[in-house]
């Protein structure tokens, strides 16, 4: 006897219908073929031990499955649950007419038990682009996968209770989530919020056009400045997520497994690895290629602090998706594409001692040390952050000021505002939402500079022997003060405090 039950494989943030055929014949034995890993294989062991437990047996048969397409490799454990069914209506042990209008997936324990999965959401969106009637998951992933509407999503505990549901005995119902409902849980009330920070106007100034043009932004200064705890707050004032970049985001969490009993992410993720991170964790990849930290912050801010002490080459291999916004991991046999749109906010020191330009302390590093400091962070790379920003430690007096900051809802209002007029400018522009996913034709386009504008530009470049990427940085940046302003045109202020903000290109650093 012949039967077929669905589950389905994911690659990158897609996912792909597997048919699992099960075949039962005189004889004694278990074949398992279609390309499957290791995990897959031990699952006979899983499945008898979760039949037996739960008063069903693995049939004296010879029995041949198959999961097609033959010729993609299949991985991870959250086929048992598939197997388990096929194994169960291909030995006529239960009747199951519908069974072929389900995906079934998840992961057994011995006693029938099911643990959660990866990448639920993206084979919810496949089943319902494919007319699936429902998806039978593990209930800790059921969240996630209710938010696609218009499919019957259950969250099943057990190996009994779908035994149950197909014989008509069980009271399993579908899980149903009002996605709009949840994705406008917004927290007004952020755990970190800017009207914790004294002082620091001007680096706060810094945060919000940074985060109003989606701008990459590194901080330098002495340990103890306040650095970490700016860093931690830009995602407050960053706009709410739109629907579709929230689905987006969910999607990568989902196929990374971090959701964890969470439906929709309305919030904008922060990630922040620490500097011993290596090429694969940061950008992706792997035998089987998983999201990186770049992918995982995707629509969100990506944190490194203490920039000069990640490893050189870890930082290479992020100059492409900064430019990019997605990262492309090749292996032999296919190519995976995970986006990786993020907003970078970096820290340093300004020396291995930490205090150099500091007048109030001594400067304990030699040149060469200086040096050789700063060139663990390569031109390119500092090219291709728009904003360099030196912070001063805070005096005592705005320390113990007990007058209340402003608050990153009253920030955001403003930054929000500026996005908005940024939605509008590249409404027509396919994948550019904000200024610094300007390309060099768009920037010829909006940041159109007066006479005054051009020759302080001009004098700026020459002085700082800028590149023609940190010419385009300044462009983009003044444009992003503009709408700040709700001016039209890009005028010689903002050009100016658009200089101000290249630190790292001005000489003395080295010195």
């Amino acid at each position: 006897m012949l039967v077929k039950v669905y589950g389905s494989a994911v690659f990158g943030v897609e996912a792909t219908t597997i048919t699992v055929e099960v075949h039962m014949d005189k004889g004694i034995g278990y074949h398992l073929v279609g390309l499957p890993d290791n995990a897959i294989k031990e699952s006979s062991y899983r499945i008898a031990a979760a039949l037996k437990n739960n008063g069903f047996s693995l049939p004296g048969k010879k029995i041949t499955i198959n999961m097609a397409p033959a010729d993609l490799r299949k991985e991870g454990s959250s086929y048992d649950l598939t197997l388990a069914m096929g194994i169960l209506v291909g030995s006529d042990q239960i009747k199951a007419p519908e069974i072929e209008r389900y995906i079934i997936m998840g992961e057994l324990s011995l006693d029938g038990s099911l643990q959660p999965i990866r990448g639920a959401l993206p084979i919810a969106i496949k089943a319902k682009e494919e007319g699936y009637k429902g998806f039978f998951l593990p209930i800790q992933n059921v969240k996630e996968a209710a938010i696609v509407a218009g499919l019957d999503v259950y969250g099943v505990e057990n190996l009994k209770e779908i035994i149950d549901f197909f014989a008509g005995k069980g009271t399993l119902q579908p899980t149903v989530i009002d996605t709009r409902a949840e994705f406008y849980k917004t927290l007004d009330f952020p755990e970190h919020d800017f009207s914790d920070v004294r002082g620091q106007e001007s680096i706060k100034r810094c945060m919000e056009i940074a985060a109003a043009g989606g701008h990459n932004i590194i901080l330098i200064g002495p340990p103890g400045a306040g650095k970490t705890m700016l860093a931690k707050r830009v995602p407050s004032i960053l706009p709410p997520m739109t629907l579709r970049e929230a689905l987006e985001t969910t999607k990568i969490h989902s196929v990374a497994g971090k959701l964890k009993e969470v439906g929709l992410m309305n919030q904008r993720p922060f990630r922040s690895p620490h500097h011993t991170i290596s090429n694969v964790a940061l950008v992706g990849g792997g035998s089987y290629p998983q999201p990186g930290e770049i992918s995982m912050a995707h629509n969100g801010v990506l944190f490194l602090d203490e920039l000069p002490e990640f490893k050189r080459d870890v930082l290479e291999v992020m100059r492409q998706p900064l430019e990019d916004r997605e990262v492309t991991i090749s292996r032999a046999k296919f190519t995976i594409t995970y986006p990786s749109s993020f907003m970078l906010v970096a820290s340093m020191n300004p020396s291995p001692s930490g205090f150099f330009n500091d007048p109030s302390m001594p400067n304990t590093s030699s040149p060469h040390e200086m040096q050789r400091y700063m060139s663990k962070i390569s031109g390119p790379l500092l090219d291709r952050i728009d904003i360099h920003i030196e912070v001063t430690p805070v005096p005592f007096e705005k320390l113990s000021d007990e007058r209340k900051a402003e608050s990153s809802v009253e920030i955001r209002k403003r930054v929000t505002a500026a996005r908005e007029i940024q939605t509008k400018r590249f409404e027509a522009v396919e994948n550019v939402h904000y200024n610094a996913q300007m390309s060099s034709k768009l920037i010829r386009e909006f940041c159109v500079l007066d006479e005054p504008s051009k020759e302080l530009l001009k004098t700026a470049m020459e002085r700082l022997n800028l590149s023609a990427r940190a010419y385009d940085r300044i462009l983009k940046v003044s444009r992003t003060i503009a709408d700040l302003d709700h001016s039209e045109n890009i005028v010689s202020s903002h050009i100016a405090e658009a200089i101000q903000y290249r630190s790292l290109d001005r000489e003395g650093w080295l010195g």
